[in-house]
């Protein structure tokens, strides 16, 4: 049978053009390149025992019988989970559409325009429903959001918590379990004292620096907390909600009672709930926290010319700058998410928003009648969406059968039965719950109808009804027919370079192929429409496709545990370190807190150890860019008493495979810690070498990179860890789900397994290479950037290469010595957009530099063309040496150039149009034209605007 692999779509060069490849490296082999590049010492003896490679169609009909093992029964389950009804035009054009999933994080403003906007959006929409003064671009998930929350409060704390030293933080015992398992977890490494108790009968004192509560809670209670909150202002402690998105168009907005902070989940706002995620959290506070803030904010600047730009404000990569210091380690988003969830506000309007949360509820006050008729009271006497059914153990199991036999999911509590109800629920699906209770019960139920549903018999206090207005910016009432919403969202598509138009060479970032057949499932209904606390036998495809995944995942890193758990890079560094610290504990080392890290590490590196209550020692790095080992030998000697482990990069975060990783891996067990190692750049590890080969004890996994998850925009990504086998018992559990090791650390995420959906994506990634495929794309990973160095070496100075001359998977261009012609690597990163490309990553880990990494999903016709781009940007710096254009006049200073700049009246430059935005031959085919001119940052943090701007700003500009 002929069968083509998947393998020869993944990777982009084909057997003619990689002969050429090498030629021009100066090897004869492919083999002979990886010899030169990764040390003997480390290299995997066997191939990867991962199944042969499927066919994308073979694929898809393995996993179409997966998915039949999915009940997907209708769920009244909540806890922060609703089904909703995502809008097709939005499933489409947004979660269905690379345009949108394989951009970018938007640091490069000036191509990320649309993005930006749409993420400007969310945050407007946030601010608005929240009565809140600003709000960030979206978390991973509510129960990280409140913990941040609690963070920043306790970063921040009032005058009078300052001066006692408060370290109480309250939560309300009603908050949903998810959320407060990971207050737990967040609370404990920093030394801050979780209290859990009844909110209605607390007393709070200036021992406690803030408090947590739900609204609605838990139980579905929309309770009146104003005298709650009004209490403990006057004590100076600050108050997060986590608050329901849908009801606050119901319900007065927390920031209108007395709320500093309020997060919660957008994911009712037509995203699926995906078993978990990935679903956007919001963040919203009051402007006084604006520079303590975690995450991303996205802010109202101008370009050069003086128009409205908008770009990523304030503090938004603060970990690379302020490191340990920093007060958060979250650096990426769920901006694919919050889109969607943006998009759906604009497309109903603040009107059709009411209309489906009054919906919602007049079908749950239509219910609670129901049930009372049977003799079933509902105990809450203010609520939106959720009844709270008193029920015995024997009624509760009895209900549970009929409910189970009827394909419906309830949510059953000691001595109580909770059900919610969602925008999706129908009058058939309410004549279903009231059957199920009248059949035990023994009665019969009269059955409902439309006509039936009151809109006027509100059961929410009036002390807790919304009056204010909402969603009042014009683009939440300009794009409601489809026709309109459609181009809207095109609209912005098209100001966003993405995968769609070219590489995107980021160092660090992995952007690789996001294949079709990988993606298509995420709409499955089977996938997509699952509760993340659905009984286990209603999950049995999901758990599958977890087992597998975990196996080959553990065998791609040499490893005998996984956690699918952390959802993002960042959770799972800190979910990592977590599980050590918990090993220590376990073995009554608690007092081992100091951890190394070598001054070329990541940003979140020492921000994740110090919130794992670390302590960070950074060590040297030499001038060729590897770790000082006599310094990491002499530093782990100086605190062997205390020494928890090391976190490194491999290969080097300068793209080296460094020949000492053994030697420093056995100097930290030596003084008993434990080495964690970052999974970056696990793409050129694959197959080739692993984790546990060279020492390490636990490893994240940044399944939105080397397992071809999508950025997303920023966001959604997966962070999962791989540990040795004595940290397994140590793997985290879940409140809810029963997951973990014997002895797990309590939840880092909100779900059991994270973003559970984009899970489906590595599943098929590793599903379709194969052993030998997953092999081969990390050889051709570090093919394709050995060939981009030998065709630019010799115009452009490679900072760091290996002891034969290569690099891994990624190279690190130093740029620094342009300055004295005045040109800055940031000329080189906007001038890029001219010529089609999103830049390298700009300045990390070395000021002054670009990392390039092309992946091995990319053409040698798509290198070339990226290579052509650099040379002649090379040109252009020689022509500013040489006197050719002045170092405040010349096409570098300039870009990037706009449509409108290039066709304006007037052309005030000493270069010509043609050179400025046709550099090159082949752009004339495809041009991609940035939207804005180069973007004013300063001007943007001073003038502080991350809600949409009024429509007479724009035009005053």
């Amino acid at each position: 049978m002929n069968k083509e692999l998947f393998v020869t779509r993944h990777i982009g060069v084909n057997d003619a053009d990689r002969q050429e490849m090498l030629s021009t490296i100066g090897v004869s082999s492919l083999d002979q390149l990886i010899d030169e590049t990764i040390p003997s010492s480390i290299r995997l003896k066997n191939p990867l025992a991962v199944d042969a490679a499927m066919t994308e169609f073979e694929y898809l009909q393995h996993l179409r019988k997966l998915a039949s093992k999915n009940k997907v029964f209708k769920n009244f389950i909540g806890l922060g989970y609703y089904p909703t009804i995502t809008p097709s035009v939005i499933l489409r054009n947004v979660f269905e559409n690379p345009g949108w999933y394989t951009a970018y994080t938007p640091y490069q403003a000036e191509i990320a325009q649309g993005r930006l906007e749409a993420l400007l959006n969310y945050q407007t929409m946030v601010m608005d429903l929240t009565g809140m003064e600003i709000a960030n671009a979206s978390l991973l998930d509510e129960g990280t959001a409140a913990a941040e929350a609690m963070q920043m409060f306790f970063a921040n704390p009032g005058a009078d918590q300052k001066k006692n030293g408060a370290a109480k933080f309250f939560v309300s015992d009603k908050c949903f379990p998810q959320t407060i398992d990971i207050m737990k977890t967040r609370a404990g490494a920093v030394g801050i004292e979780l209290v859990i108790g009844d909110w209605s009968t607390a007393q709070l004192d200036n021992s406690y620096f803030g408090a947590l509560l739900q609204y609605p809670d838990a139980d579905g209670s929309a309770s009146n907390y104003k005298a709650f909150a009004s209490t403990i202002k006057a004590q100076g402690i600050r108050l997060v909600v986590a608050a329901d998105i849908l009801s606050l168009a119901l319900l007065t907005p927390p920031g209108e009672w007395g709320a500093d902070a309020v997060v919660g989940n957008s994911q009712r706002f037509g995203v699926p709930m995906g078993f978990g995620g990935p679903h956007a959290a919001f963040f919203a506070s009051k402007d006084e926290f604006k520079r303590s803030f975690p995450g991303r904010i996205i802010g109202v600047s101008v370009d050069r010319e003086g128009l409205p730009a908008l770009r990523m404000a304030l503090q938004t990569r603060e970990q690379h700058i302020r490191r340990d210091k920093a007060t958060s380690n979250i650096c990426t988003a769920q901006a694919l998410l919050a889109v969607m969830a943006s998009m759906y506000a604009v497309y109903h309007g603040p009107d059709g928003i009411r209309q489906i949360a009054e919906n919602v509820h007049a079908k749950a006050v239509l219910l609670e009648k129901s049930l009372k008729a049977i003799g079933f009271e509902n105990q809450n006497a203010s609520f939106f969406d959720t009844l709270k059914i008193n029920a015995d153990d024997a009624t509760a199991e009895a209900i549970r059968k009929v409910a189970i036999s009827n394909e419906t999911n309830l949510r059953y509590e000691k001595g109580y039965i909770c059900i919610s109800l969602d925008e999706v629920t129908t009058i058939s699906a309410l004549n279903r719950v009231v059957s199920i209770f009248a059949q035990v019960a023994g009665k019969t139920a009269a059955d409902v109808t439309e006509s039936d549903i009151s809109y006027s018999d509100v059961k929410i206090a009036a002390e807790v009804k919304r009056t204010s207005s909402y969603l009042t910016h014009p683009v939440f009432s300009s794009y409601h027919s489809e026709s309109e919403m459609m181009r809207y969202l095109k609209k912005l598509e098209n100001k966003d370079i993405s995968l769609c138009h070219s590489m995107i060479p980021l160092g660090s970032c992995t952007m690789k192929l996001n294949a079709a057949s990988e993606l298509i499932p995420l709409s499955w209904p089977e996938f997509a429409n699952l509760h993340p606390f659905a009984p286990a036998d209603q999950t049995e495809g999901y758990l599958e496709i977890f087992r597998e995944l975990e196996q080959d995942l553990a065998e791609c890193t040499g490893f005998a545990g996984v956690s699918l758990q952390p959802n993002s890079g960042a959770q799972g560094e800190y979910a990592g370190l977590m599980v050590m610290m918990a090993y220590h504990q376990h073995n009554n080392q608690a007092h081992r807190n100091v951890v190394l890290i070598p001054s070329s590490a990541h940003g979140t590196n020492p921000a994740s150890a110090v919130m794992a209550g670390m302590k960070v020692v950074v060590t040297r790095t030499e001038e060729n860019g590897n770790i000082d080992i006599a310094d990491i030998r002499a530093k782990a000697e100086q605190y062997k008493d205390v020494l928890a482990g090391l976190m490194v990069t491999y290969p080097s975060t300068h793209g080296v495979f460094e020949e000492g990783i053994t030697e420093i891996t056995g100097i930290i067990h030596e003084h008993g810690g434990l080495v964690y190692m970052d999974g970056a750049n696990m793409n050129a590890q694959v197959g080739l070498t692993s984790p546990g080969n060279i020492g390490a004890d636990v490893c994240h996994l940044n399944l939105h990179k080397t397992f071809a998850i999508p950025h997303g925009g920023g966001g959604p990504g997966m962070g999962p860890i791989g540990v040795a086998k004595h940290l397994v018992p140590f793997l985290p559990g879940h409140a809810v789900v029963k997951i973990g090791g014997e002895q797990a650390i309590s939840a880092v995420s909100a779900a059991p397994w994270g973003s559970a959906l984009i899970l489906l994506i590595s599943y098929a990634y590793n599903k379709m290479l194969g052993g030998d495929g997953l092999t081969s794309a990390t050889k051709h990973a570090i093919l394709n950037a050995n060939y981009i160095k030998a065709r630019i070496q010799e115009k452009y100075d490679i900072l760091y290469t290996g002891n034969q001359g290569r690099v891994a998977h990624e190279m690190i261009v130093d740029l620094r010595d342009f300055k004295t012609a005045g040109v800055e690597a940031e000329d080189i990163a906007k001038r890029l957009m001219d010529y089609g490309f999103h830049a390298p990553t700009l300045s990390f880990p070395v000021a002054g530099t670009i990392m390039i990494e092309p992946t091995e999903s990319e053409s040698k016709a798509e290198l070339d063309r990226f290579v052509e781009a650099l040379l002649s940007i090379r040109q252009e710096i020689e022509e500013v040496v040489n006197g050719t254009f002045t170092r405040e006049d010349n096409v570098l200073k300039g870009a990037p150039h706009t449509s409108l700049r290039a066709t304006a009246d007037f052309w005030p430059h000493p270069y010509s149009r043609q050179k400025a935005v046709y550099p090159l031959p082949y752009i004339k085919d495809a041009k991609f034209w940035p939207s804005v001119n180069r973007v004013d940052g300063a001007y943007g943090d001073r003038n502080l605007i991350c809600a949409c701007p009024s429509v007479e700003s724009y035009q005053e500009a």
